[in-house]
C-alpha cells in the first residue's frame, strides 16, 4: 500500500493484524547489518534455507525493540519503499482502497513468553529502553505494581506497538480517503476456553478450518462454526464487491475515525469503539515527538 510500485495493481485489501506503522530501517542500516554475514555473495546465496534461518539470531535480539527499526522486514530502500510507513500513511502517500483491517484480543502472548523480563525492575528497564523521555507516561499506560503484573503488561505492550497500533492507524488513514473501510476486533475464545485469541488464531475461521487445526487446541463448538461461516461470508462478499455485508452478516458499519468503531467477532457479533484508545493516543504522541526530533 505504501510502495510507489503498488499503485494500480490491486483493488481491495484485507489486512489481518498488520504489523504496520513501525519504524523502518534504511538501506544503509540494513546493509551494515548484512555485512556481518561476510562479503562473499556467492557463498551466502548458496546457503540452504536451514543455514539462513540459523543466522536469524544474529539480527534479532531476544527482546525485540518495540519502537526501533528491525532489519528483518521491509526497509526504506528508496525504490520499493521510499518513506517510512507512518509518514506515508499520515501524509497520504499510500494507495487507498476498500479495506477490511483488524486485530485480535491478545496480539502479544505468543511472542513474549520467553522474554527475560520477569520483575518490575526488568519491565521498567524495557520501557525506558523503548520510550526514553516518555517512560513515566508509558508506565501509566502499562502499569506494573508487582512482579505478577509484568507478563500481562508485556503482552499488551508488544501487541499494541506491533499490531493494534498499525490496524488502527491504517483504518484511520484509509477511511479519510476511502469510505469503504471496515475494522474488526477478533475476540472469540475457541471452544469457550478462558484464554483470549492470540496472533493468527482468527485464520482458521477465515478458511473454515476451525475443526481441523492443531491437536493441542480445544475442540471447536457450534459457536465457533457459526462465527467461521459469518467471517467467510463477509470476506467473500468483500472480495466480490468491496462491502462485507450481504451474506449471513449484514450489520458491519464502515469505520468511523471519530468513534474509532469496529465490529467485534466474539461469542456474538457486536459493535464496539475505542479499543485500547488511551494506549493508542499515547503511542501517537510518542511517535509524533520522536519524528520531530529526528
Amino acid at each position: 500500500m505504501i510502495s510507489p510500485l503498488g499503485k494500480g495493481i490491486f483493488q481491495q485489501a484485507i489486512l489481518e493484524s498488520p504489523g504496520a506503522l513501525r519504524p523502518l530501517a534504511s538501506l544503509e542500516e540494513a546493509e551494515t547489518v548484512g555485512r556481518t554475514l561476510g562479503s562473499d555473495l556467492a557463498a551466502m546465496r548458496a546457503m540452504s534455507a536451514d543455514e539462513v534461518l540459523a543466522k536469524t539470531t544474529q539480527f534479532v535480539p531476544k527482546v525485540r525493540g518495540l519502537t526501533t527499526p528491525r532489519v528483518l522486514r521491509p526497509i526504506r530502500d528508496g525504490w520499493v519503499i521510499d518513506r517510512g510507513e507512518r509518514t506515508s500513511y499520515l501524509a497520504g502517500g499510500f494507495t487507498p482502497v476498500p479495506m477490511i483491517v483488524g486485530s485480535n484480543l491478545d496480539e502479544g502472548g505468543l511472542f513474549v513468553g520467553a522474554w527475560p523480563v520477569k520483575t518490575v525492575a526488568d519491565f521498567r528497564e524495557l520501557v525506558t529502553l523503548n520510550f526514553g523521555k516518555s517512560t513515566q507516561q508509558a508506565l501509566r499506560e502499562y502499569p506494573v505494581e508487582r512482579d505478577a503484573d509484568v507478563f500481562r503488561q508485556c503482552v499488551f505492550l508488544f501487541g499494541d506497538t506491533q499490531f493494534t497500533y498499525g490496524a488502527r492507524g491504517i483504518a484511520r488513514a484509509n477511511s479519510a480517503r476511502e469510505p469503504a473501510t471496515y475494522r474488526y476486533l477478533f475476540s472469540r475464545r475457541r471452544g469457550d476456553i478462558a484464554e483470549p485469541p492470540k496472533h493468527g488464531e482468527e485464520v482458521p475461521y477465515v478458511f473454515g478450518r476451525v475443526s481441523k487445526i492443531r491437536t493441542e487446541d480445544p475442540p471447536a463448538n457450534f459457536r465457533d462454526e457459526t462465527l467461521s461461516q459469518q467471517i467467510m461470508d463477509a470476506w467473500v462478499c468483500f472480495a466480490a464487491s468491496g462491502d462485507p455485508n450481504g451474506g449471513s452478516l449484514s450489520n458491519w458499519p464502515r469505520y468511523n475515525a471519530a468513534r474509532d468503531s469496529y465490529l467485534e467477532f466474539g461469542d456474538t457479533l457486536g459493535i464496539g469503539s475505542g479499543w485500547r484508545a488511551s494506549q493508542m493516543e499515547f503511542l501517537d504522541a510518542f511517535f509524533d515527538a520522536k519524528s520531530k526530533v529526528v
